[in-house]
């Protein structure tokens, strides 16, 4: 019967909960009926704490249900005897709740816990109709207490955007505005932006800002907010992307100042000047509309006429003077040559001999010539003796020389390379007689050279010897050549040097190679329109030495040098040898590269072959050791290696952060001529160095094509972003591009490795008939976020008539091998007075020291004191600097400043050096 009672009662409070009094009349009512029912349904109180309302510790918060994961609402207070979940106005099950009871050891007072778990059907059955919500509510022995409510929802996110960026074309420094309206959900999406698949941040990045509306504004558009751009929604149930919205901001072009006018055209008279302008400032790019007006302007202009000079009449002679002589003059006066005229032809001074009667001295005239005849007389009797002594003693010499054999002191290199045999070339027929006239047979006699050490400035003087061998000197001032036999044909020599084992992978074309015999007087070897070249200084080869040089350059297809990284190479690949020979003083390589010369931005390593075929790395730029045997100076563009061991060499550098960059250069080339209606246009992207210009230009030259722009310089940063190419601003109604995207595209690692040599890209054009020849279009060039160039093309493909030639590019015709003094622009003798003048230290610094700091090699102070003659070294890389330009009256100026007398052998005559 108690039971009964109890359940009844409690199924009572249940339904009537909210009533305080019939809450506190059940509770009592609960209470009589027995201590052993009570207790599974209240927990009464201490007195203590009997007139105090629970409170809520914990209450439910709003969650989201994501796919079918059910949620949890926790309740927590104190102090109370009961806590109940309502959801919807209806109560939750008690089997439903979980119950945790514990007591608070700071107030002693019950702490009560429950916890429900709501599903997705529970709140599926509501959905529509309202918010699926719950509430908890405390009990006590005072009363009741309500805790806020928690909205249950279920979480998700639409598909579509509500509203997607649309494509933009800007200008440069324009606000460009990107909409985005996110897809419905719940809970809200939250909303970011990406350009080019990475996250934008307007914290470190301030010119771009996201609105309250989900809206992207760029402050103001540069070159690299080109790109891709997406709006991205996301909530704690999926993550959406918008379609992406491409921004080109482009930059219409602007003229440049206007040149200085050229020179008249006419040489006298009316005839035209002109001056030019280009579209460059700044230069069109991403379709951004060229400059308008004229490029060119003309001008009449009136040179005034030259005026050749006229001789004035004769004087009369000059009285008969005591040498039996008498003068008479003219002057080029009428007129006077003027505006460039011609100066006078013939004498302006004439002398006549005096007759017998009117030379006063007449018989002392003829006594004085009688004694000049006779020692004429006596001077010639002396010569024919010195003649005859000197046959003398070249005659004992030669039996000697036979007698003991090959000199000892003459070094076969073939001994060194294994079978590397020198290579003759039969020099050209120089105009002077004291230079060598012909081959001389090596295999039979001794042939000495008379002649005096001239600076090569001096072209008639020369001493050239093409790939031939050099003279020994001999103590009287002349050279010997020794005996040796000269192979004739250039190919063998090339076969037998590239089947030695260090020398598999030289190239067997004698394009790219230039050997020579050398001695203790140096030389020089030139691989001509490459940039590279080898000097070999006076007294680097040992005396009673001679050694067959040779200097090569290995194409990168046969060569693959391990690059790691960052690396790339710089320069071309360049051979000298024989290795192994012994020098006693460094020769200077000299090659181009292709880096910005920022050492800031680079960590640029000089790299050996050793002889096993292995790469190491035996310089790093700026932090040379002068003790090494090693060392480079870095140009704008070119590199000097000083070296004492030949071998096999190359640049490579390894960037040290996103600013360094490459020099690309640019060039066109289209079909020299065009009979169909296709017409390609190939856009070459290589490394900036020489060797590598020559290769296109061949290459191109047998192709048929021709250089249709001047070629342009592009830096290309280590950024990891690819070279694009496309075309623009072609006239629709007569040519159309064949290439289906947007633009051509060349990976970032294929130029930055630099393993490919003539990188290209080809657009294809058609013309809509065979009469159609005027082509005008726009093609540029440019690294994704980086720098661009362009090119303005507007020509005639049938009779294009602007002089551009791609052999203006290609002008170094210099002798690819030079020996001896031929070789230098500093005479041998004037250089061995130089030496020993500067040299010696000087206390008031008038020294070697001075003359680095006046030719401005001063940072290299450390390198030339560490050498026997500072001096030497000095002008062995000035001679490299200024082997096509130098010039030894400024030489001589330096050396007057330095206030060494020395400055005076500049100017002495041949018969005195």
């Amino acid at each position: 019967m108690y039971n009964i009672i109890s359940v009844n009662y409690y199924k009572f409070l249940v339904g009537m909960v909210n009533n305080r009094f019939i809450f506190k009349f059940l509770f009592i009512s609960l209470a009589c009926t027995g201590g052993e029912h009570a207790a599974t349904v209240t927990h009464p109180l201490p007195a203590a704490f009997s007139d105090l309302l629970p409170h809520f510790l914990v209450e439910p918060d709003d969650v989201y249900i994501v796919k079918n994961k059910p949620v949890t609402l926790t309740c927590r207070s104190t102090p109370a005897t009961q806590i109940y979940f309502k959801c919807n106005g209806e109560w939750v099950h008690q089997d439903q709740h979980l119950i945790d009871r514990d007591v608070d050891p700071a107030t002693g007072l019950p702490v009560m816990q429950v916890k429900i778990d709501i599903s997705r059907q529970q709140v599926e059955k509501i959905f529509g109709l309202e918010d699926y919500w719950c509430q908890c509510v405390a009990w006590s022995t005072t009363g009741t207490q309500k805790s806020q409510k928690a909205y249950v929802r279920i979480a998700y996110l639409r598909k579509n955007f509500e509203e997607e960026p649309l494509g933009k074309e800007v200008a440069l420094d324009q606000e460009v505005l990107l909409r985005c309206h996110p897809p419905e959900g719940v809970p809200p999406a939250e909303v970011e932006w990406q350009r080019n698949e990475e996250l934008i941040d307007p914290k470190t990045d301030p010119n771009f800002f996201i609105t309250v509306d989900h809206n992207l504004i760029i402050k103001q558009a540069r070159l690299a907010d080109t790109g891709n751009y997406t709006c991205v929604a996301k909530n704690i149930v999926a993550r959406r992307k918008s379609s992406s919205a491409t921004v080109i901001v482009y930059v219409n072009g602007g003229w440049s100042t206007w040149a200085t006018w050229s020179a008249c055209s006419a040489v006298c008279g009316r005839g035209w000047q002109k001056r030019s302008r280009s579209c460059t400032n700044p230069t069109p790019l991403n379709g951004g509309t060229s400059c308008e007006g004229q490029s060119v302007q003309k001008s009449a202009c009136t040179a005034t006429c030259p005026v050749d000079g006229g001789w004035s009449e004769w004087s009369k002679w000059s009285p008969c003077g005591a040498d039996c002589t008498m003068w008479r003059s003219r002057e080029c006066t009428q007129p006077s040559p003027s505006t460039g005229g011609k100066e006078c032809q013939g004498l302006d001074l004439q002398s006549l001999n005096c007759t017998s009667e009117q030379c006063p001295q007449s018989e002392y005239h003829y006594l004085s010539a009688s004694g000049a005849e006779d020692v004429a007389l006596y001077v010639g009797i002396v010569a024919v003796a010195l003649c005859l002594t000197l046959l003398l003693i070249v005659l004992v010499l030669v039996y000697r020389r036979k007698k003991e054999g090959l000199d000892a002191d003459v070094a076969d290199s073939s001994i060194l390379t294994t079978g590397f045999q020198p290579m003759g070339i039969k020099p050209t027929k120089p105009e002077n007689s004291h230079l060598l006239t012909i081959q001389p047979d090596l295999t039979t006699t001794t042939t000495s050279y008379q002649g005096t050490l001239r600076s090569r400035r001096e072209v008639t003087g020369k001493f050239s010897v093409s790939n031939g061998p050099l003279l020994e000197p001999l103590p009287n001032g002349s050279h010997t050549l020794h005996n040796g036999k000269l192979p004739s044909d250039p190919n063998d020599f090339m076969n037998r040097l590239s089947s030695q084992t260090y020398f598999k992978t030289l190239p067997r074309d004698n394009v790219n190679t230039s050997y020579g015999t050398f001695n203790f007087l140096g030389g020089r070897l030139t691989l001509p329109n490459t940039g590279i070249s080898l000097l070999i200084p006076p007294e680097a080869i040992p005396r009673g030495k001679i050694y067959e040089i040779y200097l090569t350059i290995q194409k990168k297809e046969d060569m693959r040098l391990p690059l790691a990284g960052c690396q790339t190479l710089l320069s071309p690949v360049v051979s000298c040898g024989p290795p192994g020979v012994m020098l006693t003083r460094p020769v200077i390589l000299s090659m181009d590269h292709c880096s910005d010369a920022c050492l800031e931005n680079w960590a640029i390593r000089l790299k050996k072959q050793s002889y096993e075929g292995t790469w190491e790395d035996v310089l790093q730029l700026g932090e040379e050791v002068v003790s090494e045997p090693y060392y480079c100076q870095l140009e704008a563009e070119t590199c000097r290696v000083f070296t004492e061991q030949l071998g096999r060499f190359a640049l490579v550098g390894e960037s040290l952060s996103m600013a360094a960059a490459k020099r690309l250069k640019l060039l066109l080339f289209a079909p020299a001529y065009c009979s169909t209606l296709e017409y390609n246009i190939r856009v070459y992207c290589m490394d900036d160095t020489q060797d590598l210009l020559k290769e296109v230009m061949q290459m191109e030259r047998q192709l048929g094509g021709r250089l249709i722009d001047e070629p342009h310089i592009l830096l290309f940063k280590d950024s990891y972003h690819n070279l694009r190419l496309s075309i623009h601003d072609m006239p629709q109604a007569h040519w159309r591009s064949k290439l289906l995207a947007g633009y051509q595209e060349i990976p970032f690692y294929h130029i930055w490795s630099g393993s490919q040599r003539t990188l290209h890209c080809t657009f294809t054009l058609e013309r809509q008939s065979l009469s159609t020849c005027d082509l005008t279009c726009t093609l540029c060039v440019w690294q994704v976020e980086g720098e661009g160039q362009s090119f303005t093309l507007d020509f005639n493909i049938s009779k294009d008539i602007r002089p551009l030639d791609s052999d203006f590019l290609l002008m170094d015709n210099c002798t690819p091998a030079l020996a001896g003094p031929s070789a230098f622009q500093i005479p041998y003798l004037i250089r061995q007075k130089i030496c020993s003048s500067l040299d010696t230290p000087c206390p008031n610094g008038a020294d070697w020291r001075l003359l680095a700091q006046r030719l401005k090699l001063d940072r290299h102070m450390s390198f030339f004191a560490s050498k026997a003659s500072p001096t030497s070294v000095i002008l062995d890389l000035w001679e490299t600097q200024h082997f096509h330009n130098g010039n030894l009256n400024q030489l001589a100026a330096v050396m007057a400043e330095i206030g060494k007398q020395e400055a005076m052998i500049f100017l002495v005559s041949d018969g005195e050096c």
